[in-house]
């Protein structure tokens, strides 16, 4: 015996092949909880672009201003550590007590590692400031 499909069955079916697709193809880890900045709440999400590529979108909420901080800095900074070790400054959260801060790039390399600094000057080299939070990327 053969069902009818209509087009409501068909339509839901392809909702939740979409939605898995989508979902399956990036992954988001959660860093953990700040002791300098204990109200933020941070997530990375990777995902593969192409062969090399890779995207990382980091989402920040309620990540207080860094001139707020004890001692006052003027940028979070954002470092990615790469699988050989180097470590990079790969950008910035641009902040001012925003209730939601995103960070967005693609790198040529998978970066394993992604941390944030409370630094005085956004155009370091290596990390001398304070360390906010740090996670290792699945």
């Amino acid at each position: 015996m053969i069902k009818k499909i209509d087009m409501k069955n068909i339509k839901g079916i392809l909702f939740v092949a979409i939605v898995a697709i989508l979902t399956s193809c990036a992954s988001a880890t959660i860093f953990p909880i700040s002791e300098v900045v204990p109200a933020a709440e941070i997530k990375a999400k990777k995902m593969k672009q192409g062969r090399w590529n890779y995207q990382i979108t980091l989402t920040a909420i309620n990540l207080a201003s860094p001139e707020r901080l004890t001692p006052a800095k003027k940028v979070y900074v954002i470092w990615a550590v790469s699988e050989s070790g180097t470590t990079r400054n790969v950008g910035f959260f641009i902040n001012i007590n925003a209730e939601k801060s995103i960070y967005k790039a693609s790198f040529p390399y998978e970066p394993m590692e992604i941390f944030i600094t409370a630094e005085d000057e956004g155009d370091l080299c290596i990390p001398n400031g304070v360390e906010i939070t740090r996670v290792k990327l699945k």
